[in-house]
């Protein structure tokens, strides 16, 4: 049986490892055995991020509708409801958009909900 060489295998694969934790700090950038669990704990911490910002994000635009809302004397709750019922697909992104920069259109979009 041959024997196995891993010297070109093993340096790039120390080197995409290490490229990956370019900027962490002390010996998690540079030692290998430090920087393969570090890159490891960024990867699922990273995932876990993800999935945190769109619960966020979702949180901000509630708040931005709520103001919004409470500006036109009606409440999110109610807003929302209102939406549902008379069959408006705006979700809650373009609603926070709406309601934050162009206030007269929300306006015109609470006041035909109310009729």
């Amino acid at each position: 049986m041959s024997r196995v060489k891993r010297g070109a295998v093993r340096a790039r694969k120390r080197k995409k490892v290490l490229a990956h934790t370019k900027g962490f700090k002390w010996r998690r950038k540079n030692v290998y055995s430090i920087a393969v669990d570090a890159a490891r704990h960024a990867m699922a911490r990273s995932f876990e991020g993800r999935k945190l910002k769109k619960r966020s994000m979702r949180a901000l635009w509630q708040i931005k509708i709520s103001a919004g809302a409470k500006e036109n004397n009606t409440t999110y709750s109610k807003l929302i409801h209102a939406l549902k019922e008379n069959g408006v697909e705006l979700d809650r992104k373009i609603l926070a958009d709406i309601a934050q920069h162009h206030p007269e259109t929300f306006k015109k979009i609470i006041d035909l909900l109310k009729k």
